[in-house]
């Protein structure tokens, strides 16, 4: 949401990204724990931007 909210300020915005894309990865990593495999539903639900998801390494 931080990082929707907030405008295009260079380091606070890579800053926020590199948050948001660290929280999504271990979030990731507790559903396949889980045996939760796909991620599609979850990426919809919460709207993870593509920008985020880009640093996972999602195509």
């Amino acid at each position: 949401a931080r990082l929707r909210e907030h405008g295009d300020d260079g380091k606070h915005r890579a800053r926020l990204l590199k948050d948001a894309a660290e929280a999504v990865h271990a979030y990731f990593i507790q559903r396949e724990l889980c045996g939760l495999r796909k991620h599609d539903a979850v990426i919809r639900e919460y709207n993870i931007p593509n920008a985020v998801l880009a640093r996972l390494g999602a195509k």
